[in-house]
C-alpha cells in the first residue's frame, strides 16, 4: 500500500461509550469528536510507510481504528495476489515441461515412387514404433526387435506391405507384382513394392491404405521421380487426405510445389512447438536474459548454429547417429539449467547457444531424414529444407515473443530473480537429466 501512516490520530472514546450507548459508532479521526466529551483520549501511532499500523494503548473498550483495520486487510490481499501471480506464471512456464518428450515427430514416414517405362517402384520407410501400431514386432517387450522376432513377423509384414498402397493406372487397380520387407540398424522398417504399368497409360492414382491403421495424425511425405531422375511431384499425405493423383502426360508440377512449401512450413512450426526438449533448452536460455540486445544475440547464435547442421544433415553431407545426438541435446539442457543457477554471466551465453545449437540442428534434421528429404543429393530438397527451417524459426520467434515480456516483467521483482529463476533452472536441469538417462541407460 502507498498510504503513509507516519502520524495517525485516533480518538478512543471511553466513559459513556463504554456502557454501550455508542458501541455501534465507528471511531472518529481528528476534528470529528464531540467537544462535550470529557473522557476523550487521543492516541498517536507511528508506523513505517507501506506497513500495517501497529495499534498501541487500546482503550478498555477494545475499539480499533476501522481505517487501520481495513488497510491491513488490503495489504494482505495485495501480497497474496502478488504471490498467486508468481505461481500462476510458473505454472504457465512449466506446463511446457512434460516428462515424456521426444526430439522429433513420431508420426512421420516416407513414400518414394519411381516411375519408369513399364513399371512403378514404391519404397516406403517407417519407424519401427509406427509399424508396431499395426503389427507387434517386439514380442518380448524389451525395447528392441531381434532378428528372430523380425523373421517370425516377416510373413505378416509382407502381407501388410502388399496392402499398403492402392495403385491405379487409368482407374484400373494394379496389385504389386513383388513385395519385400527389410529392417535395418537404424530401427526403420522398409517396404519395397513393384507395380506393372501397361503402355499408353495417362493417369496415376495412388491411395495410402496403411494410413488408416497407423497412429492418429501420422503423415507421409510422398515424392514421385520420373525416368530421368527428376522430381515430378510431391505431396504430404495423412489419413484424411490419403489420395494422390497425377496426369502422366504433364511434366509441370508447379501446382503441387507451393502446397509442399506450405506443408513443410507448417511441419516446421509443429516440430518446434511439440519438440519439448528444444523448448526447454530455449526457455533455459531466455530465463536469465535481462535485455533485448542480449537475448537477440543468444537467439541469433542458436538459429545460425542449428540452421547449419540442419542443412548439412538433411542433405546427407554430415551424418551423426541419433544415439549421439539425442543424449547431446539432453546434456545441453542440463548444462544450461545448472549454469543459470551457479553462473549467471551472460557475456558468453551466445557462444554456449551456438555450440549446443549445432546438436539441436541434427535433432531437427531427423524429421527430414525420416521423410527421405535430400537422400538423392539433388536440388529437390531445397524447397522442403528452406520451408521447414523457416517454420522452425517462426515457431521459435513466437515462443520468444510470448515468454520474453513475461520474464522481463517478472525480473523487476527481486524475489523472482533470487528465488524463482534458480528454482525454474533446477527443474530444467532435472528434466534434462531425465532425458539423458532415458536416452542412454534406458535405451
Amino acid at each position: 500500500m502507498g498510504f503513509d501512516y507516519a502520524m495517525v490520530g485516533i480518538n478512543l472514546i471511553a466513559g459513556g461509550h463504554a456502557t454501550g450507548r455508542n458501541e455501534n459508532k465507528a471511531p472518529t479521526l481528528h476534528g470529528s469528536h464531540s467537544e462535550s466529551d470529557p473522557c476523550r483520549v487521543r492516541k498517536i501511532i507511528a508506523c513505517d510507510r507501506g506497513r500495517c499500523p501497529r495499534l498501541l494503548n487500546l482503550s478498555p473498550s477494545g475499539i480499533v481504528s476501522q481505517y487501520a483495520f481495513n488497510d491491513k486487510l488490503l495489504s494482505l490481499t495485495a501480497r497474496r495476489k502478488t504471490s498467486c501471480f508468481y505461481r500462476l506464471c510458473l505454472i504457465l512456464i512449466f506446463l511446457t515441461l512434460p516428462v515424456e518428450a521426444r526430439a522429433h515427430d513420431p508420426g512421420l514416414s516416407a513414400i518414394d515412387l519411381r516411375l519408369e517405362e513399364g513399371r512403378l517402384t514404391a519404397h516406403l520407410t517407417f519407424a519401427r514404433s509406427d509399424i508396431e501400431a499395426v503389427l507387434p514386432l517386439d514380442t518380448d517387450t524389451d525395447g528392441r526387435t531381434t532378428t528372430a522376432e523380425f523373421d517370425a513377423a516377416l510373413p505378416a509384414l509382407e502381407a501388410l506391405a502388399s496392402d499398403a498402397l492402392e495403385v491405379r493406372f487409368d482407374e484400373k487397380r494394379v496389385a504389386p507384382s513383388e513385395a519385400t520387407v527389410r529392417y535395418d540398424e537404424s530401427d526403420a522398417v522398409h517396404f519395397h513394392l513393384n507395380f506393372t504399368r501397361e503402355g499408353g497409360t495417362t493417369r496415376l492414382s495412388l491411395r495410402s491404405a496403411i494410413l488408416t491403421g497407423l497412429a492418429p495424425g501420422h503423415r507421409q511425405y510422398l515424392s514421385l521421380w520420373d525416368a530421368r531422375g527428376e522430381l515430378a511431384a510431391a505431396r504430404m499425405l495423412d489419413a484424411h487426405n490419403a489420395l494422390f493423383q497425377l496426369s502422366l502426360t504433364e511434366t509441370d508440377a508447379s501446382a503441387i510445389k507451393p502446397t509442399t512449401f506450405g506443408q513443410f512450413f507448417v511441419l516446421g512450426i509443429e516440430h518446434i512447438l511439440t519438440g519439448y526438449d528444444h523448448l526447454v533448452f530455449l526457455l533455459g536460455l531466455l530465463l536469465v536474459g535481462n535485455s533485448f540486445p542480449t537475448v537477440a544475440k543468444i537467439i541469433t547464435s542458436f538459429t545460425l548454429a542449428h540452421s547449419v547442421t540442419l542443412t548439412l544433415a538433411a542433405l546427407d553431407v554430415v551424418h551423426m547417429p541419433a544415439s549421439v545426438v539425442e543424449p547431446l541435446i539432453a546434456i545441453s539442457i542440463v548444462y544450461v539449467g545448472l549454469e543459470n543457477v551457479f553462473h549467471r554471466d551472460l557475456k558468453r551465453r551466445w557462444l554456449l547457444a551456438f555450440v549446443f545449437g549445432l546438436a539441436h540442428g541434427f535433432g531437427f534434421a531427423a524429421v527430414l531424414r525420416e521423410l527421405a528429404i535430400g537422400a538423392n543429393g539433388d536440388g529437390a530438397a531445397i524447397v522442403p529444407l528452406l520451408s521447414f527451417n523457416l517454420g522452425v524459426e517462426v515457431g521459435q520467434a513466437a515462443i520468444a515473443a510470448v515468454f520474453l515480456p513475461l520474464i522481463w516483467k517478472l525480473r523487476k521483482h527481486p524475489s523472482f530473480v533470487n528465488r524463482y529463476v534458480p528454482a525454474c533452472s533446477l527443474l530444467i536441469a532435472l528434466a534434462g537429466g531425465y532425458w539423458l538417462i532415458e536416452r542412454t541407460l534406458l535405451q
